[in-house]
């Protein structure tokens, strides 16, 4: 039973330190923060970790958007959210047939795209051509 519990705890504890943790804005390098608000000067941001990266997260054109910073102020990625109508036809047919809970359209820093689809509480990652990409 004990050994039961401290896997639990264990499993519970990965889990937990795996997601993005929020953070003040204080603590989010001048770097970032002014990269931030360069391109955007008059959002409302709430800033989480992401691995060793930061990510701003905010209201842009009216739907929930999020961009993810080196510790240098280096752009990697923006994320919004779209509806998963929007995702491209190559993605809808791979996904035929299956409930979207939520869907996003992510730009990486080098115009790279990819779309993002919650399927069954999983996030499942593809390119414009509907190929599966790895997380």
């Amino acid at each position: 039973m004990k050994q039961i519990l401290v896997i639990i705890l264990l499993v519970g504890g990965t889990v937990f330190s795996s997601q993005a943790q929020k953070i003040n804005a204080l603590k989010v390098p001048a770097a970032v923060s002014a990269a931030f608000k360069k391109s955007h000067p008059a959002a409302n941001v709430k800033w989480e970790m992401e691995q060793a990266n930061y990510e701003a997260g905010f209201i842009l054109n009216g739907k929930e958007t999020s961009e993810v910073y080196t510790p240098g102020g280096t752009l990697l990625e923006t994320e919004s959210t779209i509806k998963p109508s929007e995702l491209p036809v190559t993605v809808l047919a791979k996904l035929k047939g299956k409930k979207i809970a939520e869907a996003a359209k992510i730009t990486k820093a080098d115009g790279t795209i990819h779309y993002e689809a919650e399927v069954k509480g999983k996030d499942l990652l593809f390119d414009v051509n509907g190929n599966t990409v790895k997380n």
